[in-house]
């Protein structure tokens, strides 16, 4: 009996207390969440874009869009972002991997699989040549990127 009549004088109380804000020409605060960042791996080995700029507490994903595996791997000598001992697999055909930063700085990263140099200081990937190399001989950029991330001010 005295459960049923808190039950009926409670669902008023909670719509009443629910209206306050909005009779004294307040509104609930809205969420202003940052707007995620993308880098893309696309059907090559390359981190697209190279370099990018994002707030505090902004949220980054990578996205493989390439046949192969590929890998996020924190580049902590330089790393001032946080995040450190990042070495994440990016499996082929979508996989995806998100970070969130929480203080301001640098985070570069690069793929574990396509970053390496070899005695020349050339970069150098695992197959048969050994190396980034076009039809022409010219080697490539090893796949690495860098993010930028910048306080609340």
């Amino acid at each position: 009996m005295i459960l049923s009549k808190l039950r009926w004088w409670a669902l008023p109380s909670l719509l009443a207390f629910s209206y306050l804000p909005h009779a004294y020409g307040q509104s609930p605060q809205p969420t202003n969440l940052p707007a995620v960042r993308q880098i893309i791996v696309p059907d090559e080995d390359r981190f697209t874009p190279f370099a990018i700029t994002v707030r505090v507490g902004q949220p980054v994903v990578w996205i493989n869009n390439d046949t192969d595996d590929h890998t996020v791997v924190s580049n902590d000598i330089f790393n001032t972002a946080g995040h450190r001992g990042i070495n994440v697999l990016l499996k082929a055909n979508g996989g995806k991997f998100v970070l969130v930063f929480r203080h301001a700085g640098m985070f570069p990263f690069y793929c574990r699989f396509h970053s390496m140099l070899d005695a020349d200081s050339q970069p150098k990937a695992p197959g048969p040549d050994g190396g980034i190399q076009d039809s022409n001989g010219n080697f490539g950029t090893p796949m690495n990127g860098v993010i930028t991330v910048v306080g609340d001010d």
